[in-house]
């Protein structure tokens, strides 16, 4: 055998091996730089919630957010069987549900099917709490986030709170509805927080 095809045939193992340490890299730097609700992994069951401390619309959101948990509906079923994305959708869902229905500031509606309009909606009704202004969320309240250089905007809801650390519930997160923790100070998506008030 000559040496020109065991040069080649090594120049090319070394250059798979370089590109596939490349792709490692930058998987690693983008779970680093995700955050964990768009993690396929992280699956964490539903909060344990004392529902004796909450209020009634309090404990009615967090019942409803657990029965849709467990049942994982597909985000049509949130959105009047539009296909498009679907977090704002399904919190509009269950604060109807509760009774606490929105109204679209652009058609009236329940439903407000962008995470925008969403935070709009809570300004609009003195309701919207910055991040950093020292507001600690309460079971019931909604989170939004945007973070252009993440995954754009979301909005799910907070179920339990312990220290600067939430429980969420939010749906459309990798198609499902899903349960995390969030460090609310930390995570720089958080933009604010609409207030349940009920």
């Amino acid at each position: 055998m000559s040496a020109q095809p065991v040069a080649r045939r090594r120049r090319l193992a070394i250059w798979i091996a370089a590109v596939v340490a490349a792709l490692a890299v930058v998987a690693g730097a983008v779970l680093l730089w995700m955050p964990s609700r768009y993690l396929p992994w992280d699956t964490a069951s539903f909060a344990d919630v004392d529902r004796t401390a909450l209020s009634p619309t309090q404990a009615k959101v967090v019942d409803l957010l657990e029965a849709e948990h467990s049942s994982q509906r597909p985000g049509t079923f949130y959105s009047d069987g539009a296909k498009e994305p679907w977090c704002a959708n399904f919190v509009s869902w269950i604060m109807r549900e509760a009774g606490e229905p929105f109204a679209n500031p652009n058609s009236g509606s329940w439903r407000i099917p962008g995470v925008y309009t969403l935070r709009e909606y809570y300004e609009s009704q003195h309701r919207f709490e910055p991040a950093g202004n020292g507001y600690t969320p309460k079971a019931g309240d909604v989170v939004l986030y945007d973070n252009e250089f993440r995954l754009g905007q979301h909005t799910n809801f907070v179920v339990a709170v312990d220290g600067d650390t939430a429980t969420t519930v939010g749906g459309n997160e990798l198609g499902k509805i899903r349960v995390h923790n969030l460090d609310w100070r930390s995570d720089g998506a958080v933009v604010g927080f609409g207030r349940l008030d009920s």
